[in-house]
């Protein structure tokens, strides 16, 4: 529920606000897509220092992309993988790593400055300050677990940890969902009680008071299975068992659980971690249609149109998924992949969020 002071808001104001922030998640979201063509073509390492502000400015020059390139050379990557590369290869991974780095300037700086302008304007209430100061510290945390992770690349093993790729995914979606959740709070707040001028509080329909849960459930459902997928990215887990809906000549694979100790093997074990993608994204998409069909009967129609997009979503990733799979990772089909994962988990924010906010107070009957 929003406070008071959220709900005293003049309207334009919190249009305006709400605007910025859907931006910022745009830009979230292409950093995102992005970032897992970057992991995909394999040019994460390629830019071997973290230079925040000179680092904005690219090679220019012969003489600078050759600096560059000799860095590179250096690292275990080069020496372990692509030793022999031209000049003109590296420039093709180089620019995708550059892309994702300069996303990440690019969101600092559209939160930032617009940030100022609005608190010199009191345009942002004192409540909502909190929240927004959290998501520019977040976004700086993510600048830095992303050099982090890449450093784990640069060592010996030239490939960073999935761990850390896991958890720099994690925080990005975090920022993402809480940004967008304080836009949608913007735009739909949800209605006091008694307050017969606020724009939500229609409540939901007799019977349909567990949806909001239920909602939530299968929305951290997702969240769980789009961050699985990091580990089988961060293993090439999807490079082993390129069958469906079986994996190799059984339902179980027979390798399953082969890392010491054994349970590590769902973080580190390539055969487990596509196994439990496979068990998760399935539960999902039972979940996410079992939900569809109860909020296409019970709930309102705004929350039946995001209910919509989530049931046509999930499917669409399924397929994407299983093709993906058989074609044994094809870039642009798991590009597309892993993009829908972020359309699919959007869609399941929109209707926990709409849910929410129409679900009755305490004490009265559903």
């Amino acid at each position: 529920m929003p406070s008071p002071s959220l709900q005293s808001m003049p309207r334009r104001h919190a249009r305006i606000i709400a605007a910025w922030l859907l931006v910022g998640c745009a830009l979230v979201a292409a950093t995102l897509v992005v970032g897992g063509v970057t992991r995909l073509t394999g040019s994460g390492l390629s830019m071997v220092d973290w230079e925040p502000v000179s680092g904005v400015v690219p090679p220019m020059s012969a003489e600078a992309w050759e600096r560059e390139f000799a860095a590179y050379r250096d690292s275990p990557e080069y020496r372990l993988v692509n030793r022999g590369m031209s000049l003109a290869e590296f420039k093709r991974i180089f620019w995708f790593e550059y892309a994702h780095r300069l996303l990440g300037r690019v969101i600092g700086l559209v939160f930032i400055i617009p940030f100022a302008a609005f608190l010199l304007r009191r345009m942002i209430p004192p409540s909502l300050v909190p929240r927004l100061l959290l998501l520019l510290a977040l976004g700086g945390a993510q600048g830095l677990l992303g050099w982090w992770m890449v450093q784990s690349g640069l060592v010996d093993i030239p490939r960073v940890s999935p761990y850390r790729l896991t958890a720099h995914l994690s925080l990005a979606v975090l920022v993402y969902a809480l940004t967008l959740w304080t836009a949608l709070s913007l735009l739909r707040p949800a209605a006091d009680d008694g307050d017969p001028g606020a724009t939500g509080g229609a409540g939901l329909p007799r019977g349909s008071a567990g949806l909001p849960r239920g909602s939530a459930v299968i929305l951290g459902l997702a969240a769980l299975t789009l961050l699985s997928g990091g580990f089988v990215a961060g293993l090439d887990a999807g490079l082993v068992y390129n069958t469906f809906p079986r994996m190799g000549d059984g339902w179980i694979p027979p390798d399953l659980f082969g890392a010491s100790p054994w349970w590590l093997s769902p973080f580190e074990d390539r055969t487990t971690a596509q196994f439990n993608h496979r068990i998760l994204a399935l539960l999902l998409l039972a979940g996410v249609t079992a939900l569809w069909w109860t909020c296409a009967r019970r709930a309102p129609a705004p929350a039946r149109t995001w209910a919509h997009a989530g049931f046509a979503t999930a499917w669409a990733q399924a397929v994407l998924g299983v093709a993906t799979l058989l074609l044994f990772v094809p870039i642009p089909l798991a590009a597309l992949h892993q993009a829908n994962a972020l359309v699919l988990f959007t869609a399941l924010l929109g209707l926990t969020f709409e849910l929410r906010r129409r679900e009755l107070p305490r004490g009265l009957p559903s």
